[in-house]
């Protein structure tokens, strides 16, 4: 008999059906703590996986998405979104989320950040992100991505 999901994943499941995805959650069996982890589980390229990573931009919690195949540029990535970009602790990445570092999802959080979503996820048909539990994900696109979070479209490196 299937598990029930974790309340966190429940809540991404449902922001993610009210807003018109089919909102299917994977439990893992094995950990996906990191983006490698998370590619082998779902047998995809790491750059088809989203980190949703909770950053300060001018001391403002923002949400940025980007492919697990890249690393955030604070310097390049702050200028190109208008301000000066550091990553925000950890306290505050779960106040404002409502989950743990390394289950953060795209959305179904108490807060609505501003989004910005890495154009290099693109490039994959098919993306994973993390489902707002550690071991959940759930499968999407880059244009669906965009629509559910009402993210922006921004060169991350």
């Amino acid at each position: 008999m299937p598990r029930p999901l974790h309340p966190n994943a429940a809540r991404v499941a449902d922001t993610l059906i009210a807003r018109g995805h089919h909102g299917l959650i994977t439990t893992q069996s094995a950990p996906v703590h990191t983006a490698e982890q998370a590619a082998a589980a779902v047998r995809v390229d790491i750059g088809a996986i989203v980190k949703s990573l909770v950053f300060l931009l001018d001391d403002e919690p923002v949400l940025v998405l980007v492919s697990g195949a890249h690393r955030v540029s604070l310097e390049r990535t702050g200028t190109r979104l208008g301000g000066t970009l550091v990553p925000a602790p950890e306290d505050l990445v779960a106040e404002v989320t409502g989950q743990q570092l390394g289950g953060v999802a795209p959305l179904g959080h108490p807060t609505n950040l501003p989004t910005y979503v890495d154009s290099a996820l693109a490039g994959y048909p098919e993306l994973w992100a993390s489902g707002g539990s550690l071991g959940t994900l759930f499968r999407t696109s880059y244009t669906e991505l965009l629509r559910v979070t009402a993210g922006v479209d921004v060169v991350v490196d």
